[in-house]
Parts: C-alpha cells; structure tokens; sequence
C-alpha cells in the first residue's frame, strides 16, 4: 500500500468521509508533491506541515472534511480562500467544474500556480489578494472554502455565495476556532458548527 492509499484509508475514510468523489480525488493526488522538500519524508503524516510564509498544508483529514461539506459536484464553480501548497486547490478542481483561488502572500501563488499547471490543471484561476474581500468579479460562487481563520465570517464571502451556496470556513483565534458550515437561502443564511479547528489567522483586512 503506498503512501496516498494508507492515508486515505486511515486518517480519512477511518474517521467517516464517504463522497466517492472526494475520495477519489485524494486518492490521484500525491500530497508530497505539494510538501516543501525538507518535509516530504511526513507527507503523509497526520497533521498540517509549514510551507513557509507562516503558512501550512493542512491536515489531509480537514482538506476531506471541508471538500465533502461543500458537496462538490462538476457543475460547481467555487471559490477558495489561501491557495497556500494548491493541495486543497487541486483536490477541489479534481471534484468541481471551475476554482477561483485567492491567496495573499505572491510567491504562494505563484508556486502553486506553477505546480497546478505543470500537473496539467487548466481550470483553476489564480489572484494574489486579501481573501477576505473574496472575487467578486466572477459571483456568485456556489461553493466557497476558506482555508484561514478570520475573527468573524467576512461580509464580502457571505454576498458572493449563490443561493442554495455553501460557505465552509474557520472562525476565531487561537485555540478557539470552530469549523461552520453556512448555507445561503432566499431567506438569509443557516449556519451549525462541524468540529473545532485549528487554522492560521487570516491576514489582511481581516486582522483589522
């Protein structure tokens, strides 16, 4: 059993991922791919790892988590928040139809970009950008998967998300993050918590 099989069937399917799709797309993406090459002896470890910047690729289990809250399917168009690695980003182009990936810090973007593309993905669009302002250029999007813990749901992801949208995202500081799930209505939003988390802050105006 090779590295990517073990993890998926261990640290994802092990704790209740069951989207064939998600599954799937783990299991064609090589994570060591997207890990700094000091650290790819734990690629597939259970845990986030840093990739600089004061960045990290998150733990498999919450990439799977977060991509089957969405509910992904090939006619989706979705947004990200912190292209960071492009793990996430590629796992969610390998489940959906469009990804509109935002991050703030340029050489993450571009790194990723590179790798993305080298991997033969086509239908990702990269931006450098403060994440918490969204995309609106291309709304609304009916997914919307935020990958860095702002103090509150930035107003700007909630007008951008479609109705019948997902917005999956960390909330809070510090050890005090929960992981929510909002869903646009005609009548406004419906939001439950998942799981608590544990992100890196988002920056921007998000700090402000």
């Amino acid at each position: 059993m090779n590295g990517t099989e073990a993890m998926v069937r261990t640290q994802i399917e092990a704790r209740g991922i069951r989207d064939p799709v998600v599954l799937a797309a783990m299991r064609r993406l090589p994570r060591a791919r997207f890990v700094p090459e000091p650290d790819r002896g734990l690629a597939y470890s259970d845990g986030p790892l840093a990739i600089g910047f004061g960045q990290t690729i998150s733990q498999p289990y919450i990439v799977a988590l977060m991509t089957e809250l969405l509910r992904p399917h090939r006619e989706m168009r979705v947004l990200e928040i912190g292209t960071g690695s492009g793990y996430q980003t590629a796992v969610l182009a390998e489940c959906t139809g469009e990804v509109f990936t935002v991050e703030i810090v340029p050489d993450l973007s571009e790194r990723a970009e590179d790798l993305l593309r080298a991997l033969g993905y086509r239908s990702v669009h990269f931006r450098v950008g403060d994440g918490s302002v969204g995309w609106p250029e291309h709304a609304p999007y009916e997914g919307i998967l935020v990958a860095a813990a702002p103090a509150a749901v930035p107003r700007a992801l909630l007008e951008q998300l479609a109705i019948g949208g997902r917005l999956i995202l960390p909330v809070g500081a510090g050890e005090d993050q929960r992981l929510l799930r909002i869903i646009r209505t005609e009548e406004g939003y419906l939001e439950d918590t998942v799981a608590p988390v544990r992100f890196v802050p988002m920056t921007g105006r998000a700090r402000e």
